[in-house]
Order: structure tokens, then C-alpha cells, then sequence
């Protein structure tokens, strides 16, 4: 067994078991799905986790992104982009990806709807929202009185499927902390669910927190270390 194999099937076991735990599967709508954040890994890896099974994979830089999916164009790999956004990447993201993690701007979402149908006519780009849960001026999304708002707008765009809502919560390792702001979005999202917008996806959870965002209800958990190990000093600048 190759070692990114067994990393998988380890982060695999601990989502199952964190799935099954005491009213997790009563808080979500969708089983679990894992993104193995890929960022800063070459693309032979990638593929040597494909070959293990994984078939969802997170990006956060652009380029880097494009030129790794340009040598891996023979497999059938489920693409998201992982990160802030800025304007002039609309473009690559919405010709380059399946789903997009962390719009916050009703202005990106407009201009990812326009590039995505001159790219993909007819095949709408996946949205999720990104909140700050957690009100540090460090952290990217709206606010959650604005969440709701930015939703509702975004979703009648003509090539977005608005799926839902992501976050990064704050750095702490205290289980509770982190499971109040996981709730926090949890709550924001059945709030808007109730009324009236449909959504199915809450992306939140990574190696120090995901079986506590399990717990509250993630259906998407972005994992990196615990499969592809740190990143060097130079690789988290």
C-alpha cells in the first residue's frame, strides 16, 4: 500500500466514525465528502491519490492550479477552488473549476457567472459563500447578517448553482470553541434553507477540526496535512 493510500484510508476511517457519532447524521443533508487539498503538491502525487480512489481535489492557487489539471487532463478529477478571489482570475476559476469556495463579493459572483458561460454554456459553476464565523479582521467572508443577502442575489445569477456556505474558523484548539462557530454556520444555514433558498452544502472542517464540523453538520471537509503532511516554511508563506 503506497503511503498516500494509507493516509486516505485513515482520514476515510475517522470521517466514517465522526459521520456515525451521536446526532451528526440528524444535522446533515448530505453524506461527507473529502477534499484532499492538493495546493503546492505536484502533480504525480495527485495522481498516486487518484489511483488510491480520491476523486475531489482543492486548489488554492490559480496557476499553479491550471498548469497541475493541464498534466492530470486525462483524469476525471472534481476541481474546487479553495481561497480568496480576485477579479482578474474570474476568468481562469470559472473555466477551470467545478466549484468555487469563498465568493463574499456579490461583484465576483457576477463576473464568475459571465466567464462561466462563455466557458461551460448550459453547465452551471458550483458557489458556496464564505462567512466569517469567527469576526477576525484576518478572516475573508461576509458577515453573517449579510450572508443571507449575498445568497439569495448570487443564486439568480444565470450560470451559478448556489450549493451553500463555507468558512475558516478561528485557529483554537478547545473543541468547544471550535464547535460553536462551526454551529454558528450550521444554524445561519438552516435559517436560509427555511427560507426559501435551496442549498445542500456546508464546507467547513480541516485536519486540526473536521470530526468536530462533522459533528455539527459539514458535508464538505478540506483536508491537507493529514494526507499530503505540513507544508515547508516557504510553501505556507
Amino acid at each position: 500500500m503506497s503511503p498516500i493510500n494509507a493516509k486516505l484510508q485513515a482520514v476515510r476511517a475517522r470521517i466514517e466514525a465522526a459521520s456515525h457519532a451521536t446526532n451528526a447524521g440528524s444535522r446533515r443533508i448530505r453524506p461527507v465528502t473529502l477534499i484532499a487539498v492538493s495546493k503546492t503538491q505536484p502533480a504525480a502525487l495527485v495522481r498516486d491519490a487518484f489511483a488510491a480512489g480520491q476523486r475531489v481535489f482543492g486548489e488554492n492557487y490559480v496557476q499553479e492550479a491550471v498548469a497541475k489539471q493541464a498534466e492530470l487532463a486525462d483524469l476525471a478529477i472534481e476541481w474546487h477552488f479553495i481561497g480568496p478571489i480576485q477579479s482578474n482570475k474570474t476568468r481562469l476559476i470559472a473555466g477551470h473549476f467545478d466549484w468555487v469556495h469563498g465568493v463574499e463579493r456579490m461583484k465576483v459572483a457576477e463576473m464568475l457567472s459571465r466567464h462561466r458561460g462563455e466557458s461551460h454554456p448550459g453547465d452551471p459553476l458550483n458557489v458556496l459563500v464564505q462567512v466569517n464565523v469567527s469576526g477576525e479582521a484576518t478572516k475573508r467572508g461576509v458577515v453573517p447578517a449579510e450572508a443571507a443577502e449575498l445568497v439569495r442575489a448570487a443564486a439568480s445569477l444565470a450560470n451559478i448553482r448556489m450549493r451553500g456556505l463555507m468558512t475558516l474558523i478561528e485557529n483554537v484548539t478547545d473543541p468547544e470553541a471550535q464547535r460553536a462557530q462551526f454551529r454558528m454556520l450550521r444554524e445561519l444555514f438552516d435559517r436560509i434553507r427555511a427560507a426559501g433558498t435551496e442549498l445542500d452544502t456546508l464546507s467547513m472542517g480541516m485536519t486540526q477540526d473536521f470530526e468536530v464540523a462533522i459533528a455539527e453538520g459539514a458535508t464538505l471537509v478540506r483536508i491537507g496535512t493529514a494526507l499530503f503532511g505540513a507544508r515547508t516554511p516557504k510553501e505556507a508563506a
